[in-house]
């Protein structure tokens, strides 16, 4: 129960964070997940919206997905989870009208190097088109 207010904390940051300066493909936007769920909520999904008109605004910039999970016994459906994760974002994206060439998904190996919360999470950042 300690863990839902940071939990919390971290959800609005995500949400409420805005780029520093005029680059607004300069940084990385972050969607968090509950444990084991690819589920997408509201929250989420109001950032992802944003990060699709970034996107829009950005022809000239891929969008890289990339999916995180944290390593719980079984690293083969852990992997999968943080691919799903991307996968998820990248469908939000599309769906806001961000064309599927201008994403690239990647799938971070589990790990737990990361608290439990960022573990949970699929970074939004951008980089030049090739």
């Amino acid at each position: 129960m300690r863990r839902l207010p940071l939990l919390l904390g971290f959800c609005l940051l995500s949400g409420c964070a805005t780029p520093s300066g005029d680059d607004e493909t300069g940084r990385k936007y972050l969607v968090f997940f509950t444990k084991g769920s690819t589920v997408i909520e509201p929250t989420a999904a109001k950032l992802i919206s944003k990060v699709a008109e970034i996107a829009k605004r950005h022809p000239e910039r891929v969008a890289v997905v990339a999916g995180y999970a944290a390593a719980h016994g079984n690293l083969d459906a852990d992997a999968d989870l943080a691919a799903e994760r991307a996968r998820r974002v990248d469908a939000a994206l599309q769906a806001d009208g961000v064309p599927g060439t201008q994403i690239r998904d990647v799938a971070r190996a589990p790990s737990n190097e990361n608290p439990a919360v960022a573990a949970r999470r699929v970074e939004i950042g951008f980089a030049s088109a090739p």
